[in-house]
Order: structure tokens, then C-alpha cells, then sequence
């Protein structure tokens, strides 16, 4: 016997309404029924909005898929970081200090009246080795350590010797120990690289190089010099090519020759640097007592700015 099946409930048809006639809410019901309904959903959103905001903030964006922690500090332009391998510099008033004077050297001493002219006539040349050329130029602008910000000369003097005809040229310099040692080592092996050597300058005219050591007193951490000899031809007859009679740095210098003593010391993590030069016979004295002299001031600035510290 089959059973009928069970009636279903018949879903409550939609009222029909003639076509083209517009459902309206009951007047007095729709205005609060609609804006009863719309303020919950505009809260649930306007919060859905701001948890999103929140979450990206705290998670650094999750969807870039980056790993979640810290946010690093804001980078900085190395120029305006400190370096933590230069050594604290002599201030400008302690480098002066460091100077020597027209006094130290003695009477016929005294401030320069402007740069020699055997500079651009002899010493403004060039030369195949790379060692060589690299000594002329500093020679010629005295760059010793240098020619960046960092190794600028905190202080500098210069001097002529009236009757001798030598200029004196003396810097201060503050730097990196271990760099300054590597300079004072490069001069070290001028001697045996560029010895004996040919220069020429912008016209073609070949210069007769020579360089030797320099022996100097014991002074500083460590030192090194040079005396360098700068002619227009190699000499052939036997005379010692410095006995130039001619003096002043302004003098003639066709077919002179010229010396200079180039020196530095390092004290700690300062150094003095010389060139000595002259068309004539060089005074050793005048070297000799910059390099002591200067040393003792050099080491006396030092220990004044650590005692300031």
C-alpha cells in the first residue's frame, strides 16, 4: 500500500502588482526603518576599515610577505656619520701651535713673499715609473698624505731664506696611524725605484733626477727623508751639481739645479711634513732644527689636547 507523500509547505507568494507601479515604503515607516539599518552596517564597516589599518601597521604589510619584526632605523648618508677609524684631528689652534717659525731658523729667515719659481721651471715635470711620477708630484704640490678633505693640512707655514735662497715650506697633518707609515715606507723606497731617473717637462727638456736617503735626528714615532736633485742635463764633469752659486727663490733657474729635502714625522696619529729646496748649497741646519723642533711641538700640542679632553 503506498502512502502519499507529505505535503510541503507552499512558500507565501510575493503580492503581484501591476506592472510599472513602483513599491514604496508605508508613509511614516520608511525613513526610520532605513536609517535604523544603515547605521549598524556603517559602523561594522567604518571597523573593518580601521582593523585593517592597524593590522597593516603592526605587521609591516603581511602581504609583501616580508618577515614580521622591528623596522630598522632610518639609513643615513655616510657623509654625515662619524668614522670610527679616524682618530680624533688636532684642532686648528693646536696645529699652529705645532708650527715652526722665521725665529727657529735664524736671522736670515723670514715669512715667504710667494712661491719659488724653480717650482713651475723644475720641479713641474713628469716620468715613466709610476713611483717616480708620483714624487714629483708631490714635490711640486706637497700633497704628501693626500689630496682628499681627510688629509688636508690642519696648518701650514712657510719660509725663505734671504741670503741662502731656500724656501721652507712646513706642514701639520692629522690622520690614521697605520696610513701615515705606509707614506713614510713608500719614501723608504724611493732610493732604490727612482734612484737615477729622466723628467721632462710640458716643453719635452729632460730633467737629471737623482734621490737619495736623508739621515735625521731620532724624533716622532718614526720618519723618513729624502734629498731629491732636479737638473737640466746630466753633469759630465765631475763638479757636485748643488755648488749653484746663484741665490733667493726668485733666481734664474736656466741651467741651475735644484735640491730638496722632502722629511715627514709621525707622531702618533700626527705627522709634520717639510720640502726644503734651494738652487744653491742646502743648509742642513735648517732641516735638522725644523725636524726637532717641530717634533717637540708637535708633541707638546698633543698632550695639551688630551689633557683638555
Amino acid at each position: 500500500m503506498q502512502h502519499a507523500p507529505a505535503a510541503r509547505p507552499s512558500p507565501t507568494p510575493a503580492p503581484h502588482l501591476p506592472r510599472g507601479t513602483a513599491t514604496r515604503p508605508l508613509p511614516g515607516t520608511t525613513t526610520a526603518s532605513h536609517h535604523t539599518a544603515t547605521r549598524p552596517l556603517l559602523a561594522v564597516a567604518i571597523a573593518a576599515v580601521l582593523a585593517l589599518a592597524a593590522s597593516a601597521c603592526v605587521g609591516g604589510g603581511r602581504g609583501t610577505e616580508g618577515p614580521v619584526g622591528p623596522v630598522p632605523p632610518t639609513a643615513q648618508s655616510p657623509a654625515v656619520l662619524p668614522s670610527a677609524e679616524l682618530p680624533p684631528v688636532l684642532t686648528r689652534g693646536q696645529a699652529r701651535a705645532a708650527l715652526v717659525g722665521a725665529d727657529d731658523l735664524g736671522e736670515t729667515w723670514e715669512p715667504t713673499r710667494g712661491a719659488a719659481t724653480w717650482r713651475d721651471a723644475l720641479l713641474k715635470a713628469t716620468a715613466e715609473l709610476p713611483d717616480c711620477r708620483r714624487l714629483l708630484d708631490v714635490l711640486y704640490t706637497e700633497e704628501l698624505f693626500g689630496t682628499g678633505a681627510a688629509t688636508a693640512p690642519r696648518a701650514t707655514a712657510a719660509l725663505d731664506d734671504v741670503d741662502g735662497g731656500a724656501q721652507l715650506h712646513y706642514r701639520v697633518t692629522s690622520y690614521r696611524a697605520a696610513d701615515l707609515d705606509r707614506t713614510l715606507a713608500w719614501l723608504g723606497t724611493l732610493p732604490d725605484t727612482c734612484g737615477r731617473f729622466e723628467a721632462r717637462d710640458a716643453h719635452g727638456t729632460a730633467r737629471d733626477v737623482r734621490v737619495t736617503g736623508l739621515t735625521l735626528p731620532e724624533a716622532g714615532d718614526a720618519r723618513r727623508g729624502l734629498r731629491v736633485t732636479v737638473g737640466d742635463t746630466e753633469p759630465d764633469d765631475g763638479e757636485d751639481p748643488r755648488a749653484d752659486t746663484r741665490t733667493g727663490p726668485r733666481a734664474d733657474t736656466a741651467g741651475g739645479v735644484l735640491t730638496v729635502d722632502l722629511v715627514a714625522v709621525r707622531v702618533g696619529d700626527d705627522a709634520i711634513s717639510l720640502t726644503n729646496g734651494t738652487l744653491g748649497t742646502p743648509a742642513d741646519d735648517a732641516t735638522r732644527t725644523s725636524v726637532e723642533v717641530g717634533t717637540d711641538r708637535l708633541t707638546e700640542a698633543r698632550r695639551q689636547g688630551r689633557a683638555q679632553v
